[in-house]
């Protein structure tokens, strides 16, 4: 078991370590994808094979490093196949959906691969699993590059069943906290960089078969996928493109419920925003939860941090369209036809969460319904074929199964915010409106957010102080701000409300470089460029876009109720004086106690230089922490009260301060946080 040391490194993971710029967790993909389906659940192994013919036909999706046959990833997501694994496997399975299997990878060495296997049969009986058996994978690397070769893992299977006999989705559950207990805690190895195991699935309704291949390798290095036993009704296909990044072993794609065509672009924020949350998180369906955490795995790709929130909310008590809807949302603040029902039911989630924007277009399957969703931009094309033997496809492009015309009974593209959905136990596809209707009907979203969400204009005016020009002038020095902001920044923005447009580029140094004090933001402008996608900003793509937050504490995101909502809503995450002044004083009235907001100053003693900043950081953290305590749901961080003597702490260190330490403290989700500073003149700041 792993001690005290670093986290273990998945085997098969051949990125190397964080260094200078790079940064694991910056991994994106840009791919082929597509599933094929009978829409009636049989299976067979032609279902496959046409599955694999797909993926050949992505080909050109997916990429190779240097060496030819070393692939960036490819991979397929099948039906658990119970009769071939009653065949290969030497000993008595129970029934059907009672026991789970999935494949482990290993570390490479044999007796590393042996230690860590022996630990996580004792973490799997700890969280009540019984190891029935393992299996090696038959594998045939001899056609593959060196380092997809060097870097290929040791893969077993394992098959385990409940003691207490649990069956489907309640079994899959178990797997869940075994699964990322035993990712997060067994290693082996060198303690400075122990390798651990990685499960592409554990469940006891799908398999994964992926690795570091072109797509022509997929079966070849798993002949199982050649062998007639193995049927399916539902496989899923991806073709991996790393973009600017490494290819690994446990990043190609299918993930446990997704693969998917584009990237995750608000996956940092995401990942954060999940794990302030899991202070809050609880369960019936999900005993023992909190030793899963953390639900996102650090340093994993976008995708895979997506598939396990996704995992998250369709075992913990929502379908898995619903969870799929309520992380990647269709455009709905601005959509005047859409009904008040499902409009509702798009507000009262984005209290919850905050949509996982792409450009994504994702496809998904729990075994039994499989489907797509295009994010609300729309910038990732997919689409559909039904034919009229029960055959449905769905790809990233045409032209991936040669269909003969006269088959085809209905065929489309998927559009932006929309879902294509196929459910074989009803045998049919579920239109998006149907879908959308029924979960809108499954809780009076309309009445908890009438009961709960108040609305920044509604809320009664407050007396603030309008600052007079002298003492504007005074901030503005003391906030470093330049003749040449003021003129060709601000100026645009204060006159017509846009954003000031240029071209031919900047002469101005970086702030690393530059030989003038710079804000801490400037330090922080972008990572790198990912990926090329068209231009989008909130004028001309009103539609799709939203600047709406919501300020206040929230609920356990796995038990919806009306105080998941009890949140203000504000229209723009930019607020005036007056607006302010509203938030600060909400409750001095009485009318709204469960709004209560405190003010901290944000101030240092220069004379104290940077030992000075540092005291003034812990006793904000501390101040912020008592208001809780106190009963505050919104704390407002302010640098207006500035002197000769006292200089503000850098916002962006103070709200990044503060907003880690309520993460330690298990209490960020209690309370909104407000900045009100002079730093912020730039849309990027």
């Amino acid at each position: 078991m792993l001690p005290a040391r670093s986290t273990p490194r998945a085997p098969g993971d051949g990125r190397p370590a964080a260094i200078g710029l790079y940064d694991p967790a910056a991994e994106h993909d840009a791919c082929g994808v597509g599933f094929v389906a009978d829409l009636h659940g049989r299976r067979s192994h032609g279902m496959l094979q046409r599955a694999l013919e797909v993926l050949r036909n992505l080909d050109h999706r997916g990429a190779t490093g240097a060496e030819e046959n070393t692939g960036d990833g490819a991979g397929i997501l099948i039906q658990v196949p119970d009769a071939f694994l009653r065949a290969v496997v030497d000993v008595g399975l129970p029934a059907a959906g009672a026991y789970a299997v999935g494949t482990a990878f290993l570390p490479a060495q044999a007796d590393l691969a042996d230690e860590v296997a022996a630990d996580v049969e004792k973490v799997f009986a700890s969280e009540g699993l019984t190891v029935l058996a393992w299996r090696d994978v038959p594998t045939d690397a001899s056609g593959l590059g060196s380092m997809s070769r060097d870097a290929m893992p040791t893969m077993r299977m394992v098959l385990v069943a409940g003691e207490r006999g649990e069956t489907g989705i309640d079994l899959d559950r178990r797997c869940f906290v075994a699964r990322k207990r035993a990712e997060h805690e067994v290693a082996a190895g060198d303690d400075a960089s122990p390798t651990g195991v990685y499960f592409p699935s554990l469940s006891c309704r799908t398999l994964v078969y992926k690795g570091m291949l072109t797509v022509d390798q997929l079966p070849v290095v798993f002949p199982d996928l050649l062998d007639e036993r193995l049927e399916t009704a539902i496989a899923l296909v991806h073709s991996r493109f790393s973009t600017n990044t490494f290819p690994s072993w446990p990043l190609a794609h299918p993930y446990r419920l997704v693969a998917h065509n584009g990237e995750i672009n608000t996956v940092m924020g995401n990942e954060n925003w999940m794990r302030a949350r899991e202070a809050l998180l609880e369960s019936e369906d999900l005993p023992g939860l909190e030793r899963a955490y953390p639900i996102c795995t650090p340093g994993s790709s976008d995708t895979c941090r997506f598939d396990e929130a996704l995992e998250l909310l369709a075992l913990g008590g929502r379908s898995l369209p619903h969870a799929v809807l309520m992380m990647i949302p269709e455009a709905w603040e601005h959509h005047e036809s859409m009904s008040a029902a499902k409009r509702a039911f798009y507000e009262f989630h984005s209290t919850l969460m905050e949509p996982w924007d792409g450009p994504a277009s994702v496809t998904f399957t729990d075994g039994t319904v499989v489907g797509a969703v295009l994010d609300r931009n729309g910038l990732r094309p997919s689409r559909y074929w039904v034919t009229a033997d029960g055959l449905v496809v769905m790809a990233s492009e045409v032209g991936v199964l040669d269909l003969p015309a006269a088959s085809v009974i209905e065929k489309g593209r998927l559009q932006p915010g929309r879902m294509f959905l196929v459910d074989t136990a009803q045998g049919r596809i579920i239109a998006d409106d149907e879908i959308k209707a029924d979960l809108a009907a499954e809780h009076p979203y309309a009445e908890w957010l009438h009961a709960g969400l108040v609305h920044l204009d509604d809320l009664p005016p407050r007396h603030f102080l309008t600052p007079q020009h002298s003492s504007v002038v005074a901030q503005q020095r003391t906030f470093g701000y330049t003749t040449e902001e003021l003129k060709i920044l601000i100026a645009p923005m204060a006159k017509i409300g846009i954003e000031a447009l240029g071209s031919m580029g900047t002469d101005t140094p970086i702030a690393a470089l530059s030989a003038r004090p710079r804000l801490l933001l400037d330090y922080f402008s972008q990572l790198f460029a990912q990926v090329t996608n068209p231009p989008l900003d909130a004028i001309r793509e009103e539609l799709v876009t939203s600047l709406g937050a919501a300020l206040g504490p929230e609920a356990n995101l796995l038990a919806p109720g009306p105080a998941s909502c009890r949140q203000i809503a504000v229209p723009y995450p930019i607020l005036t004086n007056e607006q302010l002044a509203k938030l600060l004083y909400v409750d001095d009235d009485g009318e709204f106690p469960g709004f209560r907001a405190f003010a901290i100053d944000g101030l240092y003693p220069v004379a104290e230089g940077g030992e000075g900043l540092r005291r003034a950081i812990e006793d904000v953290r501390s101040k912020v922490s008592e208001a809780i305590a106190g009963g505050a749901k919104n704390i407002i961080l302010s640098d207006r009260h500035t002197s000769a003597e006292l200089a503000p702490i850098p916002a962006l260190l103070l709200v990044g301060a503060v907003h880690h330490h309520l993460i330690r403290e298990k209490t960020r989700t209690q309370v909104g946080l407000i900045v009100e500073t002079g730093e912020a003149r730039e849309v990027h700041h």
